[in-house]
């Protein structure tokens, strides 16, 4: 992997105007579907295995995760940076996998796809070992502490993408909350499963394209912090 930004195609956003959209979703999407009494239909989909033949023009699984992938700045311009690898986005609101998927589309981006889904559900439907890197990118703070159970970085959510990595595999981590980084740097210093590195910077952070959120906190001047918890 490399910072090759200089030969990334750049999409003309403007074809694409993103469309309005609730920051938060239902506060059920949050919540596994067995602890629903009924499914509401607009509750993201279950999955029981990948359409890798629908969504990657070469009909090979996904190599990257985009856990969280929102309106798809990363996840689009990760697969025009590394045209050999399939990306696949996970997002739970389902406007904006639609919007994702879209740009895809009309781009005729053979090696990226966003998938409807909550993460509250698991990724078993994923071969073990078969992801070589997934990314986390600043997300949704819920702040309260009575929302703090809709966040889906937790122990779980570790036990889940460890599963998933390849050995020696690593999670990137970024946030611009000061209290979202506390919370994750908890979670992930009770837990054996991953080796927490020191805090990257453009030089050292290994992708040369960014999110959303990123490009709204560099032109307000809002700090970040970036970091990869590795596989052990």
């Amino acid at each position: 992997m490399d910072r090759r930004t200089a030969e990334t195609p750049e999409i003309d956003w403007s074809k694409y105007p993103i469309p309005r959209v609730r920051h938060h979703v239902n506060s059920q999407a949050y919540l596994p579907a067995h602890q629903h009494r009924f499914v509401h239909h607009q509750y993201p989909p279950l999955r029981e295995q990948p359409e890798w033949g629908s969504w990657f023009a070469n009909g090979l699984p996904g190599r990257v995760l985009d856990l969280g992938c929102g309106r798809g700045a990363f996840l689009i311009r990760h697969a025009l940076t590394h045209p050999e690898i399939n990306v696949l986005g996970i997002e739970v609101r389902e406007s904006l996998a639609e919007y994702i998927n879209g740009v895809i589309a009309g781009e005729k981006i053979p090696n990226a796809h966003a998938e409807w889904y909550t993460l509250a559900n698991g990724l078993g439907w994923l071969e073990p070992a078969s992801i070589d890197y997934a990314v986390y990118l600043f997300p949704d703070p819920w702040p309260k502490k009575r929302h703090h159970k809709r966040r889906a970085f937790g122990h779980q959510f570790l036990e889940m993408v460890h599963r998933l990595l390849v050995p020696g595999g690593k999670l990137y981590l970024a946030t611009d909350r000061e209290d979202v980084d506390a919370y994750q740097r908890e979670i992930l210093s009770e837990s054996p499963l991953f080796a927490v590195g020191p805090l990257l910077n453009d030089s050292t952070w290994p992708f040369g394209f960014t999110t959303d959120q990123q490009m709204f906190c560099d032109a307000k001047g809002i700090p970040y912090v970036r970091y990869a918890a590795e596989k052990l």
